[in-house]
């Protein structure tokens, strides 16, 4: 494993921060040439200058299917073969469902679901002609249990474990790998735009980080989520659940969804009552 990464050619989108920077880290010190992709031109700079020479700067929104296409071709073109993709760029919506407006549900859609497809249909083609690579989605936990206050990130972290997961089998016949990263919270940047992306003056938010540490314990540090996920895409493992308390829970969900229902619905209760002074 020590030489897995070493040569090897990886696009890692949402790298200027969180987990994408750190899996983009990771993969550089690994001996890997990457590709940091991100629609923060100024940040997918920074991250790069900080990754050293193996790391190159791409300012890319996955939204354009033909700028993806566009930067595929090329890292392709450039360096003979793309081994990794992750697609690893999101944004996290929390508060009420009734509460929110049409255009954040387009946008979270549109970046999270369609950035991964736009992603997959630019090297997936590529990878079957090559018979060989790897595409990683970065999922969640909330992809495989309820995520009550995150309902629509939930919505479509569900969906990239379904891509992920079925893609898999068809993916096998030509070489090619698929996975899907699924962390219960991690600390990072994204859980502060959560907190305010898209709100309007007055309306109530959750605290994220107090939310997810009483739904699913304490968040994990970034550089410890990363580490465990290279090594379940060494490993091939379809689903890439970190830390380990996130699979006991993806399990119970599976085995009793009753008993994982009802842990929420507290954990709800708690959150809006100490937040709206109700017991709602």
């Amino acid at each position: 494993m020590d030489t897995f990464w070493k040569g090897k050619n990886a696009i890692v989108t949402g790298a200027a921060s969180g987990i994408g920077l750190a899996l983009a880290a990771g993969l550089a010190e690994r001996g890997a040439r990457v590709w940091a992709a991100d629609i923060d031109a100024a940040g997918a700079e920074r991250a790069a200058a900080s990754l050293g020479s193996n790391a190159h700067p791409v300012t890319l929104d996955v939204r354009d299917a033909a700028a993806f296409r566009e930067l595929v071709e090329r890292v392709a073109r450039d360096a003979g073969t793309i081994d990794v993709l992750f697609n690893n760029a999101g944004i996290l919506h929390a508060g009420e469902v009734h509460e929110f407006e049409k255009e954040q549900c387009d946008r979270i859609i549109d970046v999270n679901i369609r950035g991964v497809v736009n992603g997959t249909l630019a090297a997936y083609p590529l990878m079957v002609r090559q018979r060989s690579g790897h595409i990683v989605n970065t999922a969640s936990l909330a992809g495989l249990a309820p995520a009550p206050l995150l309902s629509t990130y939930a919505m479509t972290k569900h969906a990239v474990v379904g891509l992920s997961t079925s893609l898999r089998y068809e993916a096998e016949r030509y070489g090619v790998r698929v996975s899907a990263i699924c962390p219960a919270g991690v600390e990072t940047p994204l859980l502060d735009e959560g907190a305010a992306s898209g709100s309007h003056p007055g309306r109530w938010l959750p605290d994220v980080r107090n939310y997810l540490t009483l739904a699913a314990g304490p968040l994990s540090a970034v550089d410890k989520v990363v580490r465990e996920a290279l090594r379940g895409v060494e490993r091939n493992r379809a689903l890439i659940i970190i830390p380990a308390r996130a699979r006991l829970t993806a399990l119970a969900y599976r085995l009793v969804p009753g008993l994982v229902g009802a842990f929420g619905r507290q954990v709800i209760a708690k959150v809006i009552g100490d937040n709206r002074g109700d017991a709602s």
